[in-house]
């Protein structure tokens, strides 16, 4: 990145960031993206279930979030969306006794576990509980985004609020949208599965590197890691990208993972 000057023009921004594309978009980079545990299963509905278990997770030390979602996982056997289905809101506290993951507590991972549950009774899969917010009128991904956090937390209080942000909040959610860019896109590294949803209306996922990288490369001038910033970010990426901005956030996210300079 030092030979790509912030006011380098689009163009030749777009010839980079496709060329790191090119040579990062691999699977062989995966680890240790907590990304990994999706490809543990070829159902959609475990791919979903354990996407948002890690993805919440996916905060702290790169070890211990390997650690703490492997422990999680382990616990719900073959296949998490089944098990969470079928055991009962008692079995599932009494699971998650112990837990601990830097601030997340067994009771929240408890009220995670349990607010997943009652939305696979409900509407069958994750994905199913996303589209009926999803319009395809809407502009970007956000308005469903909303009403999926609504209906996971319910009324656990603020139990968990720090693993399922609301972007009401100005919360940059960069979890979260990490979790719907491996559910939406389908390439050499994002799985895929939620074919009804466009990789179009997706947000990028935005934390301290990304929002580094991108001052860097002159996306934005902002100052903080926020929703704001999100979203303009996004809108940088998509004049480069239109039908998929957060195409390059794995490649890009791999320059600090892999220390490349």
């Amino acid at each position: 990145m030092k030979n790509l000057p912030n006011t380098a023009p689009i163009q030749f921004k777009k010839n980079w960031l496709e060329k790191l594309y090119r040579t990062y978009n691999k699977r062989e980079f995966i680890h240790p993206d907590p990304l990994e545990f999706v490809y543990h299963y070829s159902k959609p509905q475990d791919r979903e279930v354990a996407g948002l278990i890690a993805s919440t997770l996916a905060y702290g030390n790169v070890k211990q979030i390997l650690k703490s979602t492997q422990w999680v996982l382990e616990k719900l056997g073959s296949s998490p969306s089944d098990f969470l289905k079928q055991e009962s809101p008692t079995t599932l506290r009494h699971l998650t006794q112990n837990f601990k993951h830097r601030f997340t507590t067994d009771e929240d991972l408890a009220h995670l576990l349990l607010g997943i549950r009652k939305n696979l009774h409900h509407y069958g899969s994750l994905y199913e509980c996303f589209l009926e917010g999803y319009s395809k009128k809407e502009t970007s991904i956000l308005p469903a985004l909303i009403l999926f956090v609504d209906k996971l937390i319910g009324h656990q209080g603020t139990y968990g609020a720090h693993l399922l942000p609301q972007p009401t909040k100005n919360s940059a959610c960069k979890r979260l949208h990490m979790f719907l860019r491996w559910m939406v896109r389908k390439d050499e590294v994002d799985p895929g599965g939620w074919e009804a949803l466009s990789p179009s209306k997706l947000i990028v996922p935005v934390d301290t590197h990304m929002h580094h990288i991108s001052l860097k490369l002159g996306l934005t001038k902002r100052k903080q890691a926020n929703l704001k910033t999100a979203l303009e970010l996004t809108a940088a990426f998509a004049r480069i990208s239109p039908n998929d901005p957060v195409k390059y956030d794995f490649s890009l996210t791999r320059l600090g993972i892999l220390k490349i300079h």
